[in-house]
């Protein structure tokens, strides 16, 4: 029998990005398209055409607004002094921080415009706590599999404006179609999906937490402020569109199960504007964890840049891994309602078990319903690829010294 390929390395670009790459920085040097600065005026600028002023403000504190433009500055100087960006990831930085702006301006006339949507009452969520890597995806879908639940689809996620009629699904599925294409290691990492149920990552990017930005560039300044500024704005416009998706999904009296893996570094914030909430904290081994996310933020790094340093993302994630441990454990010392706790191999050995012992640990009622939903997410959940994220990284030096050899070729072309 013929071996299965050998899936992407996780640190080498696919020839889509590499093309990519090339093609972006002939355009620039050629003068058939202009390099976009990384300015925040000039972000804004795009990112707010079509919208009016009142749009950035809405419902918002004084302070949030302050707090979103602090941000666009801080993250734009660390891109420009430290990401060292190729032309691919240059491009990429500029569509993401134009789209928070413009979220930022949709939702604020969204708001405006039905001034009670951001107030929806909805039912205690449960949240799932934990690194990266240590099962949080698992639980989450399993959780959110219950009928009784509800949980976030990707296409909401990515964009939480609702609109009918509501062709989310089939612009993230493009969108999605096109990561691929740059990432061939990116279902091997998470297995996506347009309307599978997924972390609300997006919704905190937007507000220009550092989440999601870290795990793609090096830019140590603004992850050194996003640790220590306040993140109540982040987690105040995170609620508002968590209650604004509920009341358009019609699901704002299921407790939504909410997972990303930032919660546990900012824990107290999303608490105090969910008191009620139930917890459920993934835990597994420092090592094991380390190892996946130096994969996957290595993966995300490698087509974005080639000034890419194994050792370095290392280093920075032990760090993060032990920062989000101690902040977790500090947040729930004062926190006295429901807390699961779940062990990664506990999970793997018996998944059905450990539900159920978490359901009894949480204070609610594991209906035949939930079973069988269960048992369909862990069948469809079998045939994903993301056991391949373990793959070797031995070889990253001659690869990334393969990639800078080819951005000097470009550069002298």
């Amino acid at each position: 029998m013929a071996s299965p390929p050998p899936r992407p390395h996780p640190l080498a670009r696919s020839g889509f990005a590499r093309n990519a790459d090339r093609m972006i920085a002939r355009m620039w040097q050629h003068g058939l398209t202009v390099r976009p600065p990384l300015d925040p005026e000039f972000l804004w600028r795009k990112g707010s055409e079509g919208f009016e002023a009142a749009d950035e403000i809405s419902i918002r504190a004084p302070e949030d607004v302050a707090d979103f433009r602090d941000r666009l500055e801080r993250l734009c100087a660390s891109l420009n002094d430290e990401a060292a960006l190729n032309a691919l990831g240059h491009t990429m930085a500029y569509g993401q921080l134009t789209a928070a702006v413009r979220k930022r301006h949709a939702l604020g006339r969204l708001w405006r415009e039905q001034l009670d949507l951001a107030a929806t009452p909805i039912a205690p969520p449960i949240v799932v706590v934990g690194q990266m890597r240590a099962g949080t995806t698992r639980l989450h879908r399993l959780l959110s599999a219950d009928p009784a639940h509800a949980g976030t689809r990707f296409c909401n996620a990515l964009d939480p404006v609702p609109a009918s009629p509501d062709w989310r699904p089939v612009k993230s599925g493009f969108t999605l179609a096109l990561a691929r294409r740059i990432n061939p290691w990116l279902d091997t990492l998470h297995p996506f999906g347009a309307t599978r149920v997924d972390e609300e990552i997006s919704w905190l990017s937007y507000a220009l937490d550092a989440c999601a930005y870290e795990a793609q560039w090096r830019i140590p300044s603004f992850v050194a402020f996003n640790e220590t500024v306040d993140p109540a704005p982040i987690y105040r416009e995170f609620a508002r569109i968590l209650r604004s998706d509920a009341a358009a999904m019609d699901n704002a009296e299921l407790p939504r199960v909410l997972k990303c893996p930032q919660y546990s570094e900012a824990l107290p914030a999303l608490l105090e504007q969910f008191p009620d909430a139930r917890i459920v904290l993934a835990q597994r081994d420092h090592e094991a964890v380390l190892e996946s996310s130096v994969s996957m933020v290595a993966s995300q790094s490698a087509f974005q840049s080639d000034h890419v340093d194994l050792a370095a993302i290392r280093v920075e994630w032990r760090r993060k891994i032990a920062l989000r441990e101690t902040r977790t454990e500090a947040a729930l010392a004062n926190f006295d309602g429901p807390v699961a706790r779940v062990g990664f191999e506990e999970l793997n050995k018996d998944s059905e078990a450990t539900l159920h012992r978490v359901y009894e640990d949480l204070g609610i009622a594991l209906s035949p319903a939930a079973r069988a939903a269960m048992a369909h997410e862990r069948a469809r959940a079998s045939r994903d690829g993301h056991r391949g994220h373990r793959a070797q990284i031995a070889g990253f030096g001659a690869k990334a010294g393969r990639a800078r050899a080819e951005a000097a070729a470009v550069r002298q072309t």
